[in-house]
């Protein structure tokens, strides 16, 4: 006879091998070739979308054969890209602030202060050359993502090379970094989020859903910078140009279309194309991404056309990131539009076998483009040179603006316009008859929802037999070139509503014996539980790009970027999805005598909203740990980086969650655990401002009785919960 602990032994063993087992008998696509890369469907199907459009701009680049093709083209692209990142706010004082001044042998720092916008400190620092003759060329230099910004070596190394050679050189803080950390932690002396590339990401999302950018701020920043120059006496308006490396040579692309006055552009280690970065890495930053950029045919090349035929050096390496196939690519159409004005001399691109790095190389090209463009011959050649120290290029008095100046931060100065839309809303839910109406329209505009086609046809691939129920396995095509894989249980006796179950967590996590699945089953209810794409067997979509700070969550930036420039979201998507299910629902029990009832967790929950908003299908939803609003992400400094993927670019332009649950009234709503932009419980859900519109509506359709909240200490309490509220 065993012992005890053998017995135990084996029981460690056996449960996760039991586990297994019961999952893989659960498996719908099995070990499917044709599904192999399922996983990845959510960010293919972006990606298919993104190349139609892009295609669909080459057949138009490639019917562009005279001067005024281009100018007509040229003219398009500029009211794009107005639309996209603009409106601009008005100019204000830049009250500049000049807070110290070092002298070096060859050349004098000064340290600046300046406001881009009321009280939103740009913190930077003016390179110029001992012994001037005249008025003389000035360069503004971007950085890219390292934190200290210009202050990086690499940077360093290109600036006090142009200051060497006669240039004057502005380099600035970019948002987020050297002294303009946002979410600064003055105990920590770090950021509460994270380096750079997490600050841009995290305040980006919130700009993006206000239907703003964080590309905006920092264009403004550049364009505002571009203003101080040309308050100096020592520079000639005439000749600026302007470059960056990486994140820098975004803005200075940016930056340069926007601005009319910059001269020479040379952007580093940025410019290829959109079909072979979506190839490759996928999209990129917040600040890389317009809002529906892609779906109105624009491209990075589209950055250099627009200057046409000013000065402009495509700097690139070979093993960079941003791949070098585009590059070249990019150049090559580039050149067309030069040579439809006859200036081919005004633009070229140079390349070094390097990785994603500044190289001698590129650094001595730079120098000669900006030399022969600006007016300033001399040799090129990139020189050794000394460091700066920290205290030398220290701006403000504790090396962050936030604990020196105070001001606004990006999240502070967004959360002014998207009360501006809040209020907007607000207005509307009092005196539009309409309201609700017109909210579902544009979330699905906003949301690039399609609606699914009829009939629905599924993929049969097994069935389980289990005590008192059957489980039958399937799969249909979803919106895009991947299944849906869903459990259909079917108890051995149907007096019951059909239900549609999301759990993020996948389709098998609730159905166990005892599990909250089988409990629906037991009352009678026939169940479908589904994987959307990006979750469960079709997910984890994408590898998680990083943690942002520690109690904020991880996120894939693939996952909301993508959507933001092809005019989509996960939310449009999963909703589309959720209602070709009940239209398979529908068509396997009589639509006539039966209702469909949807339940929803966690991540599923925004989709489930959507989708039930966007039709009359169903007769009762209920939300396990729904996210309260939309509003409430964007009206706090902090959020959970979680809630990122389910939402929709610019919702708050046209409407929040709380309206589409509105307009769900007078049919069956439950609320289980509402969750604010932490993902805590809010506490006291029915004395919660923004469910007080659900509230009105419900009471004003006569049907107060059909609206439920709960505040649910225990989680094992939710299928009681359901149990009762589907009686």
């Amino acid at each position: 006879m065993l012992s005890i602990k053998q017995q135990i032994a084996i029981l460690i063993v056996l449960v996760p091998l039991f586990s297994i087992a019961q999952a893989d008998e659960l498996n719908v696509l099995g070990n499917s070739q044709k599904f192999e890369i399922a996983k990845t469907s959510l960010f293919n199907h972006y990606s298919e979308k993104a190349f139609y459009f892009l295609e669909k701009r080459e057949k138009e680049i490639a019917q562009l054969n005279t001067l005024d093709d281009w100018q007509e083209r040229q003219q398009k692209v500029k009211e794009i890209l107005n639309k996209s990142v603009g409106p601009f706010p008005a100019k204000t004082p830049l009250n500049v602030m000049i807070t110290g001044t070092v002298q070096k042998p060859e050349y004098r720092i000064e340290k600046i202060v300046f406001e881009s916008q009321p009280r939103f400190y740009v913190t930077s620092t003016l390179f110029i050359p001992n012994h001037l003759k005249g008025k003389t060329a000035a360069i503004i230099f971007t950085s890219g993502h390292a934190q200290e910004a210009f202050r990086w070596p690499d940077y360093q190394q290109v600036i006090l090379n142009l200051v060497e050679k006669g240039f004057i050189v502005f380099a600035f803080d970019p948002i987020g970094q050297g002294e303009r950390v946002q979410y600064w932690n003055s105990e920590m002396q770090k950021s509460d989020v994270g380096d750079a590339v997490f600050e841009h990401s995290y305040v980006g999302a919130q700009c993006i859903l206000a239907g703003s950018s964080l590309v905006r701020y920092m264009i403004w920043d550049g364009i505002r910078a571009v203003d101080y120059l040309l308050t100096r006496e020592e520079v000639d308006p005439k000749r600026i140009g302007i470059t960056g490396h990486s994140g820098g040579g975004t803005q200075a692309a940016y930056i340069a279309a926007f601005d009319e006055r910059i001269l020479a552009v040379a952007p580093e280690c940025y410019i290829t194309s959109s079909k072979r970065l979506w190839e490759g890495v996928g999209p990129q930053d917040a600040e890389q991404n317009l809002f529906h950029g892609i779906a109105n045919g624009i491209d990075m090349a589209d950055l250099l056309e627009i200057r046409a035929p000013k000065p402009a050096l495509q700097i690139t390496t070979t093993r960079d990131f941003f791949p070098i196939q585009g590059a070249i690519e990019t150049e090559n159409e580039v050149r067309r539009i030069y040579q439809a004005y006859g200036k081919e001399e005004n633009f070229s691109r140079v390349e070094d076998d390097a990785p994603h790095s500044v190289t001698k190389k590129n650094r001595e090209a730079r120098n000669a483009f900006f030399q022969r463009q600006l007016g300033n011959p001399g040799l090129s050649d990139d020189r050794e040179i000394e460091m700066l120290t920290e205290t030398d290029l220290q701006i403000t008095k504790t090396g962050q603006v936030s604990s020196s100046l105070g001001g606004e931060t990006v999240y502070s100065l967004n959360r002014k316009e998207a009360m501006n839309h809040i209020g907007r809303l607000s207005i509307s839910r009092k005196y539009s008859e309409n309201h609700t109406k017109n909210c579902v329209v544009s979330a699905k505009n906003l949301s690039g929802y399609i609606e699914p086609a009829k009939p629905v046809e599924s993929v049969f691939t097994g069935r389980v037999q289990r005590s008192g129920y059957s489980i039958e396995k399937h799969y249909l095509k979803g919106e895009g070139n991947y299944p849906i894989p869903f459990l259909l249980f079917l108890p051995a006796k149907t007096n019951g509503d059909p239900i549609l179950y999301l759990n993020p967590s996948g389709k098998e996590k609730q159905a166990a014996s005892g599990g909250e699945i089988e409990q629906l089953i037991i009352a009678g209810h026939p169940v479908l539980a589904a994987d959307l794409a990006g979750f469960g067997e079709m997910g984890p979509n994408l590898t998680l790009f990083g943690d942002f700070g520690s109690n904020l969550g991880r996120i894939s930036f693939k996952h909301w970027f993508g959507p933001v420039q092809t005019a989509q979201s996960q939310v449009g998507v999963h909703a589309a999805d959720i209602n070709r299910l009940v239209l398979f629902l529908k068509q396997r029990f009589d639509s006539q005598s039966s209702e469909i009832l949807g339940i929803a967790l966690d991540d599923y929950c925004p989709g489930l909203i959507h989708a039930a908003s966007f039709g009359e299908h169903f007769a009762g939803i209920a939300l396990i740990d729904p996210l309260i609003s939309y509003c409430s992400i964007v009206t706090n400094a902090y959020y959970k980086a979680v809630f990122l993927p389910p939402f929709v670019a610019g919702a708050l332009s046209g409407y929040d969650l709380p309206d589409l649950l509105a307009s769900f009234a007078p049919r069956k709503l439950l609320l289980v655990n509402v969750r604010n932009q932490m993902k805590n419980k809010v506490l006291n859900p029915e004395s919660a401002s923004d469910l007080q519109f659900v509230k009105d509506t419900y009471c004003k359709t006569k049907a107060p009785q059909n609206l439920t909240i709960v505040h649910s200490g225990i989680r094992q309490n939710v299928g009681e919960i359901l149990s009762g509220w589907m009686d």
